[in-house]
């Protein structure tokens, strides 16, 4: 798995017809900076609206993922988003000519060809992790479909699937290394059962849906006048049915390839989790219904999960910023320099670390024979990551000085000794204003919460 964020090195675009819609669109993925997220930007509707990759903004699962905001949709994203979690590709914005993705082959190597042809680009941001630290469950017991999610430090799918099909039967399918995705997972294509095609055509659906981007099941007897009129809706001169049991002897690139499309389908899906996952995911029946409310569990176990989190630190994994770019960001230089690392930093979070050691000077002074770290330190300490997340906020940080204006609810709840580590997590409690930044902070060593504060400042830039 990365520990490092990535984007793509350049732009690239894939075109064709949509799956749903029908409508053919041009689609660009873009490189975004570290923690952007995967956004869709529909550059057809005025303003160029942004749709945010994002479970709560999914308004329609009808046989696809839908989502919406600003005014603005986009359909079937799943296949889209599926490329680039199957690559660990972090950041990208998706700018869109139409309402829909193009469906391509039906699956998901065409976008994955493309994103490969441009290349990745490592961003100086750790992956924001969240790992799953007990078990989660979806159930839908009419249905029989349940999707669980589990501990594991590492990201592990399964999709088990029973159609009760001559043709297919029960199959499963998984990905324990995400190097297999290009090669397993992303060459297999959507597929429905000729049962269902006639319905989905009276739906208004797959109007852009063809032999040629997805695969149709034949599990039954079908007679010429069927057939005839399944040529007429799919714009063929002909279709027939062969015996490998799907229309115009289509063949399966794997004998399981339904159960791997399931699988592709419900990594797109969690995509909208907005997070990378660390965790086993096992899913019987899935589908997109069950695929987003399993995703909206798991969002809100992060949102819960952020409220009292203690945030991790792992000496193994490169920072976000050691002392030197620290140093080229804050005007602090010894003895005033307090922080030594940043290993996290988004839009609204920045955790930073400082080794507390006997050799800095006011421990001369501050009882001797009984050194503790003075509380000014920390709060100083803190406020220094915090400035770090203020001038994350500007371009040319540099030119930049923040000054603190003000503490509040500050509690010291232990002494900090040294040999400790000190883990500061600072958080903005609302949008800056103004130049004006309002932040709530906490101070962990082992786990343990040992200072918290909120915390105000305010972005000054420096005279030419």
């Amino acid at each position: 798995m990365n520990y490092k964020q990535h984007t793509i090195k350049a732009p690239v675009t894939v075109s064709g017809i949509g799956l749903h819609t029908g409508v053919v669109s041009n689609m660009t993925f873009t490189p975004a900076p570290a923690n952007h997220g995967y956004k869709f930007q529909r550059i057809d509707l005025p303003d160029q609206p942004i749709v945010a990759a994002d479970v709560d903004n999914v308004v329609d699962l009808s046989r696809g993922t839908t989502i919406e905001q600003n005014g603005a949709r986009v359909n079937t994203v799943e296949h889209t988003l599926a490329a680039l979690v199957g690559l660990e590709i972090d950041n990208v914005l998706i700018q869109l000519d139409g309402p829909e993705p193009p469906i391509m082959d039906g699956s998901s190597i065409e976008f994955v060809k493309a994103l490969l042809e441009v290349g990745l680009q490592e961003q100086n941001a750790l992956r924001n992790y969240f790992e799953l630290t007990e078990g989660i469950t979806y159930k839908d017991e009419a249905r029989g479909v349940e999707i669980v999610g589990l501990p594991l430090n590492d990201y592990r799918l399964t999709a088990m699937v029973d159609y009760n099909s001559p043709v297919l039967g029960s199959q499963h399918a998984s990905i324990t290394n995400m190097n297999q995705f290009e090669r397993e997972i992303a060459p297999c294509r959507t597929f429905c059962f000729l049962h269902e095609l006639e319905a989905l055509h009276k739906q208004n659906l797959i109007k852009g849906g063809n032999l040629d981007n997805a695969i149709v099941i034949v599990d039954r007897v079908v007679n010429d006048s069927e057939l005839s009129m399944l040529a007429e809706m799919l714009n063929k001169p002909k279709v027939e049915v062969k015996e490998t049991g799907t229309l115009n002897n289509t063949e399966l690139r794997f004998k399981n390839e339904p159960a791997r499309h399931k699988l592709l389908d419900l990594m797109g899906d969690l995509a909208l989790i907005g997070r990378p996952i660390k965790g086993q995911i096992l899913a019987a029946r899935p589908g997109h219904a069950a695929n987003i409310g399993f995703a909206k569990r798991v969002k809100r176990a992060i949102q819960e999960a952020s409220i009292q989190s203690v945030p991790v630190y792992d000496e193994k994994k490169p920072p976000v910023m050691d002392i030197n770019q620290i140093s080229a960001t804050l005007p602090h230089r010894y003895p005033f320099l307090l922080i030594d690392k940043i290993i996290h930093l988004d839009e609204t979070t920045v955790t930073g670390v400082k080794n507390v050691t006997m050799n800095e000077p006011f421990f001369q002074g501050h009882f001797p024979g009984n050194p503790v770290l003075p509380g000014v330190i920390q709060i100083e300490a803190m406020a220094q990551t915090g400035g770090i997340l203020v001038l994350n906020t500007v371009e040319n940080p540099e030119d930049y000085w923040t000054y603190f204006l003000g503490v509040d609810k500050c509690r010291f709840k232990r002494k900090v000794i040294p040999g400790d580590t000190i883990i500061f997590k600072c958080e903005l409690l609302a949008p800056i204003k103004r130049g004006i930044a309002k932040m709530s902070g906490q101070a962990f060593v082992g786990g343990q919460l040992v200072m918290e504060a909120e915390m105000s400042a305010s972005i000054v830039k420096k005279k030419a």
